[in-house]
Order: structure tokens, then C-alpha cells, then sequence
């Protein structure tokens, strides 16, 4: 039964060093907010599951929070490199950072399979393809049926889902809308979930053609955190700051530009001061 809180005791119940994680969020509603808690809560050891990981990530793996990411593609989408994944891939800062890829198609099936119950993905998929040869845990199987040979991988079953959206009501009750990726397969295969949300309202409003709606019992805390997605963009609410993705890139290409950031912008704040950044610097984009 969904749980409204604040953010920090929601993170503190929620995540725990070790856990595997999913923070999850196509190009839109990314979870930013509820990242910079972890990383004031000093989290480690995490193994992070994500499609395109991007910039929170990039923030996660800099500040040593992560020992092992489960991913399709890794950038900073429209720009380039992320420089603090980059930088432990090749130099081991800030520590050794272990590396499982798969296609976005697997990623995908392997949520889908994980939130019904199921030990393994099976599709169609990794034929003609380098990444078997890099990744041990993809594999053949044959079809009893048909005698087909398909691909094979584990299903994703973190520990805990965070997810941002637009809205839930006092019941726990989410709605996201617009560009939906796999938020809802996410919350659905983890043991544990957490919802930021742009707002919490009495009463859901009507459902449009390209909503879901995640039930209060199956999830875990709800956070109203005005701005959680910033810089990624929620509909209806704020676009995406293409700007501030461009400023990262020269952020994080440093060691030392990354640390006095991160120190300023998240460590030395609250769990409330990043809506607070994210509306002066929409603000300021307008």
C-alpha cells in the first residue's frame, strides 16, 4: 500500500547499500531528484538497471554510489559522452564500475518478465550481433513448439523502482502520461517502489489515451517533489532544459568541476533544494 512521505525518509526506508535499483524514465520524467537523495544518504555498493542511462547515472557513478550497471546505451543524449561513466570504464575513478549490456529489446522483455513472476526473458533478438560475445548471460534457447532458436536472459527483479510522474491522489493512487517507457513493468518487478510526483491532487483527473495508472497497492512510497525530473521534461508541467544537458558535458568532463558541483548543487542542499534549482533555472530558460 502506497505510503505518502518525504523524500528523504522515503529514500532511507527504501534503499539500501547492495540493493539493485531501477530509476527509470525514457527521455521524459526521469527521477533526478530522488538520485541526489541517494547520493546525500551516501548509498554504495548499488547495482543500477536502466535503458539509456543519462545524466543520473553519470551523477551516481561519479560519486562512487555504484559498483555494477545493467544498461542499454550510455549518454548524454544529443551531446555526447557521459565523462564520470567514461572516466571509471577507463581509469577505475571512482572505483572499478562492472558492465552488463544488453539491446534496448532485452531490457524491455526483461522488465516485462520480471513484473510477471517469470526467471528469464525469451524474444527474438541478438541474431548477426556483437553482444553475446561480451555479455555470458544472453544465451539460445529452442522453442519446443516451433523449433525456433530465440534469445534467452534473466528477468529484472530489483530491489527497488523509482519512477517520477505527474500526479497521484491521497489514496497512492499514480497516473503517468505522455512517453511512458518502462516505469510501469519496473515498479511492478521490484520488491520495493518509490513515486516522485509532480503533484499530489484529490482526485485523478480523467485518463487520456496515453496514460497508465499505477494502483496504490502496488506501490511502495509516494513523494510530491515539484521539479523531480528537471532536467528531463513532464508533460504538461515543464519541457526539457536542453541547455542544462549541454552545460553538463563541460560539468562533468572534469574531476574536479564534477566534485565542486555536486558539493554545491546536491550535497550541500536538502532534499527540497533541487525542485527549487530546477524551477529557477526553468525560469530562467523561459
Amino acid at each position: 500500500m502506497a505510503r505518502i512521505t518525504t523524500l528523504s525518509e522515503a529514500i532511507a526506508g527504501a534503499v539500501r547499500d547492495g540493493d539493485t535499483i531501477a530509476l527509470e524514465g525514457f527521455t521524459h520524467l526521469i527521477p533526478h531528484a530522488a538520485c541526489h537523495e541517494i547520493i546525500r544518504q551516501g548509498r554504495k555498493d548499488l547495482t543500477l538497471i536502466r535503458m539509456t542511462p543519462d545524466l543520473v547515472y553519470d551523477q551516481m557513478i561519479g560519486m562512487g554510489c555504484v559498483k555494477k550497471l545493467v544498461f542499454s546505451w550510455g549518454g548524454n543524449p544529443g551531446v555526447g559522452s557521459l565523462h564520470r561513466f567514461r572516466d571509471a570504464v577507463e581509469n577505475n575513478w571512482p572505483h572499478k564500475l562492472e558492465l552488463e549490456e544488453h539491446s534496448h529489446a532485452a531490457m524491455a522483455n526483461a522488465y516485462e518478465a520480471g513484473a510477471s513472476g517469470l526467471p528469464c526473458a525469451i524474444f527474438r533478438g541478438y541474431i548477426g550481433g556483437d553482444l553475446p560475445k561480451v555479455n555470458p548471460k544472453i544465451k539460445r534457447v529452442t522453442c519446443p513448439f516451433t523449433g525456433e532458436e530465440l534469445a534467452a536472459i534473466p528477468s529484472h527483479r530489483p530491489d527497488v523502482a523509482i519512477i517520477h510522474a505527474q500526479r497521484a491522489d491521497r489514496a497512492g493512487n499514480v497516473m503517468i502520461e505522455g512517453v511512458l517507457g518502462v516505469q510501469k513493468e519496473a515498479v511492478l518487478a521490484s520488491k520495493r517502489s518509490l513515486v516522485t510526483v509532480e503533484e499530489i491532487v484529490d482526485e485523478l483527473p480523467e485518463r487520456s489515451l496515453n496514460a497508465v495508472v499505477l494502483p496504490h497497492w502496488t506501490v511502495g512510497n509516494v513523494v510530491a517533489v515539484p521539479g523531480g525530473a528537471f532536467p528531463s521534461y513532464a508533460q504538461g508541467y515543464y519541457p526539457r532544459n536542453n541547455s542544462f544537458y549541454k552545460a553538463w558535458d563541460d560539468i562533468a568532463k572534469d574531476r574536479e568541476s564534477f566534485s565542486a558541483w555536486m558539493k554545491t548543487n546536491v550535497l550541500d542542499k536538502g532534499p527540497e533544494a533541487f525542485a527549487q534549482y530546477a524551477r529557477k533555472h526553468q525560469a530562467a530558460a523561459e
